[in-house]
């Protein structure tokens, strides 16, 4: 397939989305190695048909590094920890490559306790965490992962930013199917939907911002300069909270707020910490752990029985076709993309 200009926007593969990506973080000074393992995560936005965590991302990527609120030669390393714990310093870098630094230990640590924790520091993160749990539960390893932003989303009854978007995300492995996977911010919505909205000159839903005064708002825009709002009301601001805390302070990382203090007006990706839970089913259940594991389709068959869809199951389906067919970026985007 080749670049192809249309009346919908410009229609790439896959490879030239991985192409455009890595042509544009070489271009801005991000090293070799994070740059091929940012790409990944980009292309794997578009590959599954979310256009909130594709290229679109990669605007904010190129503004990080130009002012200077992201590392582009990090070196992340191992730090010393207990057992069944995996610290790395991503020493101001992107997520991505701190992240694969501390895969293999991680495995490592849960099939030899049976749980463990990944706890990435003074990393850069601005993307979905799905790619960090479909590469535990390719291991067979059940996971679970969240991390605070910057302050944009107010507390339920509040109207002043103090969570991030606060993502939590949670992986089960299949032996015959494609993983079941949850990935949603504790916010109502993520603020890249938002800002996607403002791009295309669209309303928003109620109930996803609130204005700089705290009324209900469906301008983007005016959204964007107020606050998100939690779903669920109380019980998302609660979830946020958790987050906050076991991503934030008791790995030693930033809060939201903290993390918006550091960014300093400069509108940079948010700069903190991450989580990453695996546990190894054979740790609790021994040999058993497969029968188990096995059982547990006929819950899935209950849901998917009666006509209900699974979370992820478009995300699976999107994939299938996208390798094949391509996706297509608004135009707007794509020539703001080149002029990077």
């Amino acid at each position: 397939m080749v670049m192809k200009r249309t009346v919908d926007g410009v229609r790439l593969s896959l490879d030239e989305v991985r192409a455009l990506t890595t042509a544009t973080l070489l271009r801005h000074g991000l090293r070799a190695d994070h740059v091929a393992a940012v790409a990944e995560t980009i292309v794997a936005g578009e590959r599954d048909r979310c256009a909130a965590h594709g290229v679109y991302r990669l605007t904010n990527c190129v503004h990080s590094l130009k002012t200077g609120k992201v590392n582009p030669v990090a070196e992340p390393r191992l730090e010393p920890s207990a057992a069944g714990i995996v610290c790395v310093d991503a020493d101001g870098g992107f997520a991505q490559l701190a992240f694969r630094t501390g895969l293999p230990p991680l495995v490592e640590a849960a099939r030899a306790n049976g749980i463990a924790a990944l706890a990435i520091g003074r990393c850069v993160h601005f993307a979905a965490l799905w790619p960090e749990i479909e590469a535990l539960t390719a291991h067979g390893l059940v996971a679970i992962a969240c991390t605070p932003s910057h302050a944009w989303v107010a507390p339920a009854g509040g109207r002043i930013p103090v969570f991030g978007t606060n993502p939590l995300a949670f992986g089960w492995p299949r032996p015959e199917a494609d993983p079941f996977v949850f990935d949603f911010a504790t916010s109502a919505v993520a603020r890249g939907e938002i800002e996607l909205h403002r791009r295309a000159g669209k309303p928003i839903p109620e109930g996803w911002a609130v204005d700089r005064n705290g009324d209900p708002t469906t301008d983007a825009a005016a959204g964007l300069a107020g606050a998100l709002l939690t779903f669920g009301g109380h019980k998302g601001s609660a979830l946020s909270t958790m987050i906050e805390l076991i991503a934030g302070p008791m790995i030693g990382s930033l809060t939201s707020a903290e993390s918006l203090a550091h960014d300093a007006g400069a509108l940079a990706s948010p700069y903190g910490g991450e989580l990453v839970i695996a546990i190894d089913p054979a740790g609790i259940l021994g040999d058993a752990a497969a029968g188990h594991i096995a059982r547990a389709e006929a819950l899935f068959d209950a849901i998917e029985g009666q006509g209900a869809r699974l979370p992820s199951a478009r995300r699976f389906a999107a994939r299938r076709e996208t390798v094949h067919d391509g996706i297509v970026v608004p135009t707007e985007l794509y020539d703001a993309l080149l002029a990077l």
